[in-house]
């Protein structure tokens, strides 16, 4: 099989290793990125496409009459046009769960700087408030412990449970809230009753209808002003707008993303504005580490094995 890497510089840092990947197939070609005037030159005589970003729609696909295999180097799958691949009996696997330690580690990393002001006393040290403190510390910013307090998670799969976990680690208490329009049983609170409970609301859930905006200005209003916001899961669950207003008003204590809804925003976006008090932005590198990042190629090769095998897995378009 002749397969190519659209896109692996999305997530090779020079520091993954490919070798099981390449012993996959007769010849792998290895794109750094890929262009969509470039696409269709470089897919149309290849049996398999490795892609994490690059879009194969419904078009391409019609113009490659060797393609049997779409690999996705993600969980996303919305830059394939999957009912076409299914018509033309194309296979589409995608990888799964190989960056829940990362994101989750991420999750409590922002909860801890949150909690801690972490970010405003290293800036405070680095512009010489320690040097002139008449004692031996600095007390300025708040200083609050996550024991006792509570952690309200939107999506209890695999990361959210992961969330979970490490939080209980820390004596906190969790509770699992249902989204809107959905069941709540005795293991799930109504999404706007966990609003007024939580010390800490985190995200892990997909952007789907049902959750796009999901967090707007009603919804900032029934939490505490105490509380603090993290979302890890994808931009546009949390309006955006609402999330800038809310700080600014002081409707919640703090926020921290690493997700936006346009990524990434080369065209500027509201909560790059600098008079937004006690926000952390990270460029959606949660999942980045170099652990779960070589775990992805490996997923990448198991997929292939299998589909060479004619026992598919991570099939998501069957």
């Amino acid at each position: 099989m002749k397969a190519v890497f659209l896109d692996y510089e999305s997530l090779d840092k020079k520091d993954l290793d490919f070798s099981q990947l390449k012993s996959a197939f007769d010849e792998l070609i290895l794109y750094p990125s890929t262009t969509a005037e470039q696409i269709l030159e470089r897919i149309q005589n290849v049996d398999v496409v490795i892609s994490n970003k690059v879009v194969i729609d419904a078009n391409m696909m019609e113009q490659c009459h060797k393609l049997k295999l779409i690999l996705i180097s993600a969980t996303g799958t919305n830059n394939v046009d999957l009912n076409k691949a299914k018509s033309k009996g194309i296979m589409v696997c995608n990888c799964q769960g190989y960056g829940t330690a990362a994101v989750a580690q991420h999750t409590i990393s922002l909860m801890l700087a949150l909690s801690t002001s972490l970010l405003k006393y290293n800036q405070a040290v680095q512009q010489g408030e320690w040097n002139k403190s008449p004692i031996f510390c600095l007390l300025d910013f708040p200083i609050i412990e996550l024991s006792g307090k509570t952690l309200g998670i939107i999506g209890y799969g695999e990361l959210g449970q992961a969330v979970a976990r490490l939080a209980e680690a820390f004596s906190m208490n969790v509770i699992i809230g249902s989204l809107p329009n959905r069941p709540s049983d005795q293991s799930r609170v109504p999404f706007t009753d966990l609003l007024a409970q939580v010390d800490f609301l985190s995200f892990h859930c997909p952007l789907t209808d049902e959750t796009r905006d999901l967090m707007g200005d009603q919804q900032f209003d029934l939490m505490k002003k105490s509380a603090f916001l993290i979302n890890c899961a994808r931009g546009g669950i949390v309006n955006e707008q609402a999330l800038a207003d809310a700080l600014r008003q002081g409707k919640i204590a703090g926020a921290a993303t690493d997700v936006l809804f346009v990524e990434p925003p080369k065209a500027g976006n509201i909560l790059l504005a600098d008079d937004i008090p006690n926000l952390i932005i990270t460029p959606h590198s949660a999942w980045g580490s170099r652990e779960a990042r070589q775990r992805m190629v490996n997923q990448l090769f198991e997929n292939a094995q299998a589909f060479k095998h004619g026992q598919p897995i991570r099939q998501v378009n069957g």
